[in-house]
């Protein structure tokens, strides 16, 4: 039989299996739950050039 293939977990960076894991790349519900807490608290932000439309909001100021 093989062993199972594991990755760090992005939260905890404890192995956590990809097979057979619901709370895959997470090792547990816990640690799935505090990335969705920092998601929601605005710690992670995706960057961007402008805001979506900013073009459109700054042609109708004039």
């Amino acid at each position: 039989m093989t062993t199972p293939t594991t990755y760090p977990c992005p939260t905890c960076k404890r192995p956590a299996t990809w097979t057979d894991n619901p709370n895959k790349p997470f090792c547990s519900e816990r640690c799935k739950l505090i990335d969705l807490g920092s998601w929601a608290a605005e710690e992670y932000k995706i960057a961007a050039a402008d805001t979506p439309f900013s073009d459109e909001i700054d042609d109708q100021k004039t």
